[in-house]
């Protein structure tokens, strides 16, 4: 099958990855393949920005995201999970583009657009795809068409577009809904992006000390029906309903709260540092 050499599906271990995402379905290009990948992998990986905290660079060359993510038991952030998924889907034949989001959280204010998705054509219309937003992240594809509402498990979202504003370019926002109404969740163009690009981006959300993933730990899991999170040393679940609950974890609980609530697994120097990170 041919593969396309900017996305290194010819570099994967396929059935490394496969098996660590615990899927053993069909293979074919379809979109039936794409919604059982996407929740697969989801539910295998967690979000994670540990390298940072443990103080090593963030890598995004296939090699090391295959082994710290499918060897490891290790998760990521947007790059790392959907650089992964990406050379997963362009080696099973999926025709891929990269994208990137300006995210929101609920507000309009413009952020830089460092936030990777993927775009994916089928039968000629276009899906997003993205495993890797965390917590609030899609459950699996939709369908890149305005107006567009899915239930996902306990959560709905939609896309909407907007038209472009002397502040704004012309723009797609993804949404969920929470209790009392839509909360925006990122806004994205259609320009393509390559890992190249992502590299730059990498850098910047890394090493810069405005971002929110320098300076604090940030783990989370989305589900069918719970949002867990796990900001510098606060646990928290979120419902449906918008409940939520929350505590203090003690830096020594961390390591095990990790692999129990997160599914990731750290080794005894990393487990170590993290301890000693929240010590301080």
């Amino acid at each position: 099958m041919t593969t396309n050499a900017a996305w290194g599906g010819d570099q994967l271990d396929l059935e490394a990855y496969l098996a660590r995402i615990g899927y053993a379905g069909d293979r074919r290009p379809t979109l039936e393949t794409l919604r059982a990948l996407h929740a697969a992998h989801l539910s295998s990986i967690g979000f994670e920005n540990l390298e940072i905290v443990v103080g090593r660079p963030v890598l995004l060359d296939l090699e090391s995201l295959q082994a710290k993510m499918v060897e490891q038991g290790r998760g990521g952030y947007c790059y790392e999970q959907n650089l992964l998924y990406a050379a997963a889907l362009d080696r099973l034949g999926f025709r891929i583009s990269g994208l990137c989001a300006r995210t929101r959280m609920g507000e309009r204010r413009i952020r830089p657009a460092t936030h990777a998705l993927l775009k994916v054509q089928l039968d000629g219309e276009d899906w997003i795809t993205d495993v890797g937003f965390g917590a609030e992240g899609l459950l699996e594809p939709l369908p890149l068409r305005d107006g567009v509402e899915s239930h996902q498990g306990e959560w709905v979202f939609g896309l909407v577009h907007e038209t472009e504003t002397e502040t704004a370019p012309e723009t797609w926002v993804l949404r969920t809904r929470h209790a009392d109404d839509w909360f925006d969740l990122y806004a994205f163009g259609t320009e393509r992006r390559f890992p190249v690009d992502y590299a730059v981006f990498n850098h910047y959300i890394s090493t810069h000390p405005r971002s929110p993933f320098t300076g604090q730990m940030v783990v989370q899991r989305p589900s069918r029906d719970l949002r867990r999170t796990l900001i510098g040393r606060e646990y928290a679940v979120t419902r449906p309903d918008g409940t939520r609950e929350a505590r203090e974890v003690s830096p020594q609980e961390l390591p095990d709260l990790l692999a129990t609530e997160f599914g990731i697994t750290l080794s005894a120097a990393d487990a170590q540092a993290v301890v000693t990170f929240h010590e301080r």
